[in-house]
């Protein structure tokens, strides 16, 4: 598997620890019409981690771990943009100084990059600690794989996810998704940071396809979605990404997915693994 890995720019980016955030109106009227106050977007969760089931929790749009963020929008616009999945951070200040985590995904809208860190870790860190991200993978793009395009992946992980031979580019994911579910997001240009989300409203669909087994950090393939200029339905394309934050009651979203690789002609090959989940990949603590 050839890349231009050895031109990649790596730089340091630095964020720090967002704080949870909560609309005005404090309810949020879910896809049932039911009104809810639930934990949400930011902050730091003890007991959500990449390998959890998307769907094990009493909240909307919960983000593994840490959620991390720059205070300024023009520098946070770069640093959800620079930081790919499986780039190493390191935090720089406050108790947990030293410790170190590793970039698992990233929300739009919020604009937040989602960070795992041990649970000894996460304990002694809070609002406003600076994290100190080693970014690399931004234009990453295969010598010899046609017109697969790849988005938001470290080079250490993509060799991690790849099969290649002469014949086939073949992935490991543990589900595959109709684009037809695919909602919030949908549409946009921001592939290169952000996510889009699995619509998990229609129960026929979700027993069809398994979607109420999804976890954070799955490995997953879209299938008939085309994220290269965008992200949009096309006959035949398939998208890989990563489930980088949780479920959620709100019509148009569920489980968000960051993109890593797509191809509009559908020549990613995959195979279902039940183990194509970040913390088995990059062997989390």
């Amino acid at each position: 598997m050839r890349t231009n890995r050895s031109r990649l720019v790596t730089q340091m980016l630095t964020g720090q620890v967002a704080p949870p955030s909560l609309g005005s109106s404090l309810y949020e009227v879910g896809a049932d019409g039911v009104p809810r106050i639930l934990p949400q977007v930011g902050g730091i969760a003890l007991n959500v981690r990449v390998g959890d089931s998307a769907f094990g929790f009493v909240a909307d749009h919960i983000e593994p771990a840490v959620s991390a963020h720059h205070p300024e929008e023009r520098v946070n616009r770069a640093f959800c943009t620079f930081a790919c999945v499986g780039n190493a951070a390191t935090v720089t200040s406050g108790e947990a100084k030293g410790a170190r985590g590793v970039v698992t995904g990233k929300h739009g809208g919020v604009e937040h990059v989602m960070i795992d860190f041990p649970l000894d870790v996460l304990e002694r860190m809070e609002f406003g600690d600076r994290i100190r991200i080693r970014a690399v993978g931004v234009g990453l793009a295969f010598d010899d794989a046609g017109d697969v395009k790849i988005f938001n992946c470290d080079p250490d992980l993509l060799e991690k996810l790849v099969d290649h031979d002469d014949d086939a580019l073949t992935v490991a994911v543990t589900t595959v998704v109709p684009a037809r579910v695919m909602g919030s997001g949908l549409g946009r240009q921001t592939v290169a940071r952000g996510d889009y989300d699995i619509q998990c409203f229609d129960p026929d669909v979700v027993a069809q396809h398994g979607l109420d087994k999804i976890r954070l950090g799955d490995i997953v393939a879209i299938v008939d979605a085309d994220n290269t200029f965008g992200r949009t339905f096309r006959n035949g394309a398939v998208t890989i990404g990563v489930v980088s934050h949780g479920a959620s009651f709100l019509a148009g979203h569920g489980p968000g997915v960051t993109t890593l690789m797509t191809s509009a002609s559908g020549s990613i090959m995959t195979r279902i693994d039940a183990a194509a989940n970040l913390a088995t990949i990059l062997a989390l603590p």
